[in-house]
């Protein structure tokens, strides 16, 4: 996949979150995990595009661990919604999907990049 095409998945991402935190119910519960979402959901394309801009195979990695972390702190935050209720699955099976897909192509990027 080419940076661009993951930039804007990245971006979509973040669109899609607001977008689902800003439709959770009003509550305690939902406003944390919703607040926790939504800076995990939106970093994962900023951090990608730190990564473009490495200024070294070493900062690139480094930067690209970062996306496979938020990716993956987004993923357990949308699991907590669904588990603790607060939303139905089919709201968040598409993010997780998407997130997972993510997580699994950043992880082989900085496997060929350590490889190099």
């Amino acid at each position: 996949m080419n940076e661009e095409l993951f930039k804007a998945r990245t971006r979509k991402v973040a669109l899609d979150i607001i977008e689902l935190v800003e439709s959770l119910p009003k509550s305690r519960t939902a406003d944390v995990i919703g607040r926790q979402l939504l800076r995990s959901g939106t970093s994962i394309g900023a951090n990608y595009r730190a990564a473009c801009r490495g200024k070294s195979k070493a900062d690139v990695i480094s930067k690209l661990a970062i996306v496979e972390e938020e990716a993956d702190e987004t993923i357990y935050w949308l699991e907590l919604l669904v588990e603790a209720k607060i939303v139905e699955p089919f709201r968040v099976n598409a993010l997780l999907n998407e997130s997972n897909e993510i997580v699994a192509m950043v992880v082989a990027s900085i496997k060929t990049l350590r490889g190099r």
